[in-house]
């Protein structure tokens, strides 16, 4: 039989701890009142411009032929951005057409993984006959 007046240990802690508990809340609630009241601020808002909207790109109607395509066509590609494009355009520039699609990995940040993003929408077409550099790489 449980005698009434008396607490025990274990009712004692909870006592305790929300005790404490209500404390800390005090003192939390002091500080934010004390440091709400110290600052004097005010809140505006403003609309931001409304930002123009660039349209995507437009799908290409065929594979995109990496040896005439532009900056714009071949970020088409799945995986190739700007920066992906431009080194391509001047691997192009320095080294000639590209033979095959899979030669695309000789350029920096290509790989064989971002090239299966891509393989079947590019293809690399027929340079023309006047192209000394693939003469050049057919004769090596």
């Amino acid at each position: 039989m449980k005698v009434t007046g008396k607490l025990t240990k274990t009712e004692w802690l909870i006592l305790a701890l929300t005790a404490a508990f209500l404390a800390a809340l005090l003192l939390l609630y002091r500080d934010a009142s004390l440091t709400a009241a110290g600052a004097d601020y005010t809140i505006s808002t403003q609309r931001r411009a409304a930002e123009a909207v660039t349209p995507d790109p437009p799908e290409p109607k065929g594979p995109v032929d990496v040896n005439t395509a532009g900056l714009e066509e071949l970020q088409t590609l799945s995986g190739i951005g700007p920066a992906l494009a431009q080194r391509i355009i001047d691997y192009r520039e320095a080294n000639g057409p590209f033979a095959s699609v899979e030669d695309l990995v000789k350029v920096r940040g290509i790989g064989e993984a971002t090239l299966e993003k891509f393989r079947d929408s590019a293809a690399a077409g027929v340079p023309e006959a006047g192209d000394t550099n693939l003469e050049e790489d057919a004769a090596a």
